[in-house]
């Protein structure tokens, strides 16, 4: 396993580690609400979970049909200071931690602590997809001449367009061969000040296979994906933006 440099200040804004999961018939909310009365005493505020899907169909010579689906689908679990979410759903689990982020140790502990828990409640048949998501926002100082100074992976425009630039989005999906899992790399920025340009840099990573709920090869696949996660992130980055978080 490659060794990667720890910042003191690390740009993690939000880190979260995901579990898709097949529950039997049987699991419905009322079933999921149980797992409130195992981790009330670290997760004290329960919120439930609605999802919305949309979309849009045409008729031939008549108006368009907007078309929308969803409801409840699990609950949110919140530590006391906020900072720490665990999301039981019937589509399977999530442990969210927002800022200050500590290590990936605490983070992947947490996890395996409250999956035991979703295991007992939820009973799941398999896991199909495994995934670690890190938002990171990197304050770059201004002026910025040219971002390749601290991102090495950025737009470009075209040399005869004006060189300014004063919002963007883009996205790239990057699959690994080698460690069969995807990257969803999303880059942004949000409005700059005098001072500081914040720089989104949103990392997805995941893998879609089928795991044993109770298996080690589940959490050996989540070693994976951080592996394939800070290769992208150390990689995409010069060693003047390493000097911001030291």
């Amino acid at each position: 396993m490659p060794s990667w440099p720890r910042f003191p200040r690390a740009p993690i804004t939000e880190a979260l580690l995901d579990i898709r999961a097949k529950l039997p018939p049987s699991i419905d909310m009322i079933r999921l609400g149980t797992f409130y009365e195992i981790v009330k005493a670290q997760y004290p505020q329960k919120r439930e979970r609605r999802s919305w899907q949309g979309g849009l169909e045409m008729k031939l010579g008549g108006p368009a049909v907007v078309q929308q689906s969803g409801g409840p689908d699990g609950y949110l679990f919140i530590s006391q200071d906020g900072r720490q979410i665990v999301q039981a759903r019937l589509d399977g689990f999530t442990v969210n931690r927002l800022r200050p982020y500590d290590r990936w140790a605490s983070l992947r502990d947490e996890a395996k602590s409250q999956w035991k828990h979703y295991l007992q409640v939820a009973t799941p048949e398999l896991v199909t997809r495994v995934a670690l998501r890190y938002l990171n926002r990197l304050e770059l100082p201004q002026p910025i001449r040219d971002f390749k100074e601290y991102i090495l992976t950025v737009p470009e425009i075209a040399p005869d367009l004006p060189q300014g630039l004063a919002t963007f989005f883009m996205q790239l999906v990057v699959p690994s061969a080698r460690l069969n899992c995807t990257a969803m790399i999303n880059e942004t920025m949000e409005a700059p000040t005098e001072k500081v340009l914040p720089f989104i840099l949103d990392i997805d990573v995941f893998r879609e296979a089928a795991f044993e709920p109770n298996g080690d090869d589940l959490w050996q696949a989540f070693e994976e994906l951080r592996e394939y996660k800070n290769d992208i992130f150390f990689k995409s980055i010069t060693r003047k933006t390493e000097e911001l978080f030291a």
